[in-house]
């Protein structure tokens, strides 16, 4: 996934879907902008004043925040993507390039399927040649702390459903997974983050041990000048 973004340095994140940062010229003047911030987690560690902040800039004369947080390049010269919407594009790419082992065998992919009885929808639902259903679930990993990344980053009810509606579906049969897309340079395993969402991390013990698959893949971030390629393809351990 390639995009064209443009750099700026972060004032502060507020109201969670709108930040302010400061934009300078190429005359060295200095410009404060408010941007758009598609991500509704916590952002520990993802947000800090002081941070870069690259942003691309929709051409919908009827946003009200035309830019939107794309990168940051924290501090700690980490490469972050904060935009959450990306996980499911990244995976849709890797899923269709071949670049993630456990699907190569698909031969067709569906997006939201409805299922489950608590009134889900799927990221991904893919049939192989056989006529098997996989179902898959992707979460965005951005949370890094003492050199370990985990999931998630905040308390997610979202995330219990989602979990549960899996374990369903491997007792009807189904196969299903649980898909973390690591978007953090820093981050080389993930684990659930216990210590945030307790819950959280009890549903997903006992859905891997009835049967979800739970797999990480890394997204590699490549720079050339103002445009940046993300690709999701470098598989890292999960740890239960």
């Amino acid at each position: 996934m390639d995009f064209i973004l443009k750099p700026s340095t972060l004032i502060k994140r507020y109201k969670r879907f709108l930040a302010d940062v400061i934009v300078t010229d190429e005359h060295n003047s200095a410009t404060e902008l408010t941007i758009h911030c598609a991500n509704t987690g916590a952002m520990t560690g993802c947000a800090e004043p002081g941070d870069t902040v690259w942003y691309s800039t929709s051409d919908n004369v009827k946003r009200k925040y035309p830019n939107s947080w794309e990168l940051t390049l924290s501090q700690a010269k980490h490469w972050i993507c904060v935009n959450t919407l990306r996980a499911n594009q990244l995976a849709e790419e890797a899923i269709t390039r071949g670049n993630i082992a456990e699907f190569a065998q698909h031969t067709e992919l569906k997006r939201e399927v409805k299922y489950g009885e608590e009134n889900s929808k799927i990221d991904f639902h893919l049939y192989d040649k056989d006529g098997r259903e996989t179902y898959i679930e992707v979460k965005s990993v951005t949370l890094l702390q003492a050199q370990q990344g985990y999931f998630p980053d905040a308390v997610t009810q979202r995330g219990q459903k989602h979990l549960r509606e899996l374990m369903a579906m491997t007792e009807k049969g189904h196969r299903a997974v649980l898909l973390f897309a690591v978007l953090h340079s820093g981050i080389n395993n993930v684990k659930p983050a216990e210590h945030i969402d307790a819950t959280y991390a009890k549903l997903l013990h006992e859905a891997s041990q009835q049967g979800v698959e739970i797999i990480a893949y890394k997204a590699c971030f490549t720079k050339d000048k103002q445009k940046f390629t993300l690709t999701l393809k470098t598989k890292v351990p999960v740890i239960l």
